[in-house]
């Protein structure tokens, strides 16, 4: 017997049926399903799943998704489904493994240190100020696609952080090519039948058309700033492409090749503004929902910042509470819902034996609400992100950026942007829910809501006038 095999069967099993497994009760229903594995297995930390004719093991505690993500890390590589993502990011940090990617994360991490951070906040600022004037000049009786403009402001922030210079004369229509990609990516992974990219299938034509002109856009900007620095080799610009086109490696003094710096611009304008975007458009649902944590939000935004001043990267630490909302709310909707991992040697997780070419689920969603670690498991209380509150929570119970080496290289990029939209718009407009059902959520490659969140947006000045 494979060893894999006979390791798994000392593990738990979820009820299945003889054809489909466990596929069919998944697909229909992942959240609701993976719920149902955390009440029913909950104490014995792992559950054995079968999902399209292969063994699957849920992780059910943060303890084990510690060590499969940190303390033994290099033990377990990204499983298959980010082969279906690699098709468009390439080998950048999301899909890259092994030596390779360990020299990648060296080199891209400089980009993020807080020098490099301080520089963005006055760009976060122009860009979110700009959102305000135009909703301001908004007809009240319109009501806005939340979920559409937070993309439509992620994105315009992640392009200015990587390209600073004028570029959106290039980025016509590119928005629509990278919701294409994500739409494929989607119907992909949910796929029982995966057909070759070679057939001419309309979603295979639509979506390698949508790659084109992504990447058309992408080495075109990065071919002019290579051809820039021909004539002129000392100037530089304050963006992230900047630093990744100038970054050594520390060894042999290589930079990255014009293919390496694509599949890295790529996986962080894929990851800066869609992830964002979604916990964005979730936290005003939620504040829509929760008006005593808004008008706290609003207070602190007020004494930190006044009625008009504009956040630094000094006082966006002071935003305390502003930050415990984000937090919340990417514990509650986090953007990457679940993780895949796949083991290549022996190991031991909850006392079970697991064999090499094991497959693991982590689902963040569950570490999010497991009610042995949060007080108010499916509430939106940003008081569980008190310090009193976490000292005592597993590290690994809140992993809404990953964890160990492989944690998301922008996450704090991501949480200080997150703060300054919050801030600089709540201290502007009140919101309210065109609809009153309460929202459902989408588990597709990120956690977006199913439907588009209607909301009017009215400036405060005109409620107290009225």
């Amino acid at each position: 017997m494979n060893y894999s095999k006979s390791a798994l069967s000392t593990i738990p099993e979820a009820k299945k049926s003889p054809f489909f497994g466990n596929t069919s009760a998944f697909v229909r229903n992942p959240l609701g399903f993976l719920e149902k594995m955390q009440k029913d297995f909950r104490g014995a930390g792992l559950v054995r799943l079968n999902l399209v004719n292969r063994d699957f093991i849920l992780v059910l505690n943060p303890e084990d998704a510690k060590h499969v993500l940190q303390e033994n890390n290099r033990n377990y590589h990204k499983s298959e489904a980010y082969k279906v993502l690699a098709i468009f990011l390439g080998n950048g940090l999301l899909t890259s493994e092994g030596d390779f990617w360990r020299r990648q994360r060296k080199l891209t991490q400089p980009a993020f240190y807080k020098q490099r951070l301080a520089l963005m906040v006055a760009m976060m600022n122009d860009e979110v100020t700009s959102l305000v004037h135009r909703w301001e000049q908004h007809e009240k009786t319109e009501p806005l696609n939340m979920s559409e403009e937070m993309l439509n402001l992620t994105l315009k922030i992640v392009t200015q952080a990587l390209f600073s210079t004028d570029v959106k004369h290039r980025l016509g229509g590119i928005s629509e090519s990278l919701n294409e990609i994500m739409h494929f990516a989607d119907n992909t992974l949910k796929s029982f039948i995966r057909l070759p990219l070679y057939f001419p299938t309309p979603r295979n034509l639509r979506f390698k058309q949508a790659v084109k002109k992504v990447e058309s856009v992408i080495y075109s900007i990065i071919e002019g700033r290579r051809e820039e620095l021909k004539h002129n080799p000392e100037v530089r610009y304050d963006d992230l492409l900047d630093m990744l086109i100038h970054t050594q490696d520390e060894e042999t003094g290589e930079t990255m090749t014009d293919r390496q710096l694509r599949d890295e611009v790529t996986t962080i304008f894929m990851a800066g503004h869609e992830t964002t975007a979604n916990a964005l458009s979730w936290a005003f649902y939620l504040l829509t929902k929760n008006e005593d944590v808004l008008h706290k939000l609003r207070e602190e935004v007020k004494t930190v910042l006044g009625e008009e001043g504009m956040p630094t990267f000094e006082t966006v630490r002071e935003l305390k509470y502003t930050l415990q909302v984000v937090q919340e709310v990417m514990r509650l909707y986090p953007p990457a819902w679940v993780m895949g991992r796949r083991a290549l040697g022996a190991d031991q997780l909850s006392g079970h034996a697991i064999g090499p070419n094991t497959y693991l689920l982590l689902p963040i969603y569950l570490l999010h609400r497991d009610p042995l670690h949060w007080q108010k498991p499916h509430e939106f209380y940003p008081d569980h992100f008190l310090p009193e509150n976490t000292k005592n929570r597993p590290t690994y119970a809140y992993i809404p950026f990953g964890g160990g080496p492989r944690m998301c290289v922008g996450n704090n990029f991501a949480l200080m942007e997150m703060q300054i939209v919050l801030a600089l718009l709540v201290r502007k407009f009140d919101f309210s829910l065109v609809e009153r059902k309460d929202a459902v959520a989408d588990p597709l490659v990120t956690l977006r809501p199913k439907k588009a969140l209607k909301m009017n947006v009215k400036a405060l000045s005109r409620l107290e006038v009225s």
